[in-house]
């Protein structure tokens, strides 16, 4: 809260997203299944059977008596998997930290600034029909979610503790799962890439034009406030790291 009130802008994370634009009610029939596989596949019929092995005991665990789920095509299949998981650990993907920040900046008049790249489907019922009878490489998103399920929910539960108290030690020493690159690279990557190009650029878009904003908030302010994961704060990659590449001082908390 004082951090916040002696700065003059505070600054969103870079949020790539795709926009379908559907508003109303005639958009629901083709909408039904989408989630589901093509061709009524079911999960046993598509994921290697090892996988499928692996997913039975994690279902029972945290999902229970779901046979619909079934027929949902990999990727879902692990988003629900990976939030019910989350939540049985006592873990949720989203604190309310955003709003936190975005309610103290209001309350202190500071402008918050939100760079965003949106991707909207020119031809949304088009795009919905392909999707549907297309296959998805989803099955590395699926795999890596059973796989930090299985393994990490425990590193996940400290690396949470060691963020609420600032222990960037404990922090850099937990390496970040590929799970949400590899989930969200099942959907760039597939035949709605092919209907609208420019989705395969959106990341890439999404940080050059958070980099070009922060250096103009770093000439123009005395200072801001910018929200980042952890992963592009500390990555050899990530944001900071291009920054510093830039030639800023980058000053790390002790």
């Amino acid at each position: 809260d004082s951090i916040l009130a002696q700065s003059q802008e505070v600054r969103a994370p870079p949020s790539p997203g795709i926009s379908v634009g559907y508003g109303s009610v005639t958009a629901l029939p083709v909408l039904v299944g989408i989630k589901n596989n093509p061709d009524g596949a079911l999960l046993r019929d598509v994921l290697p059977a090892d996988v499928y092995a692996r997913w039975q005991p994690l279902k029972a665990k945290y999902i229970g008596d779901n046979n619909g789920i079934e027929r949902e095509r990999p990727t879902f299949v692990a988003d629900e998997l990976f939030r019910k998981g989350l939540a049985h650990a006592g873990l949720s993907a989203n604190g309310g930290v955003d709003d936190s920040i975005f309610r103290i900046a209001t309350k202190n008049k500071i402008r918050i600034t939100r760079t965003g790249v949106t991707v909207g489907i020119d031809s949304p019922f088009k795009a919905v029909r392909a999707f549907k009878k297309s296959k998805l490489d989803d099955l590395r998103c699926f795999a890596k979610t059973v796989e930090q399920l299985e393994s990490d929910i425990d590193a996940m539960r400290i690396r949470a503790n060691a963020w609420a108290k600032g222990d960037i030690a404990v922090i850099q020493n937990l390496s970040f799962a590929e799970r949400d690159e590899a989930c969200s690279d099942a959907i760039m990557n597939s035949v709605l890439s092919e209907l609208q190009p420019e989705i395969l650029t959106m990341k890439s878009k999404a940080r050059d034009s958070w980099l070009a904003a922060a250096e103009k908030s770093l000439a123009t302010n005395k200072s801001t406030f910018a929200m980042l994961k952890m992963k592009d704060i500390l990555d050899a990659k990530g944001l900071v790291a291009a920054l510093e590449a830039k030639g800023y001082l980058v000053e790390k908390p002790e």
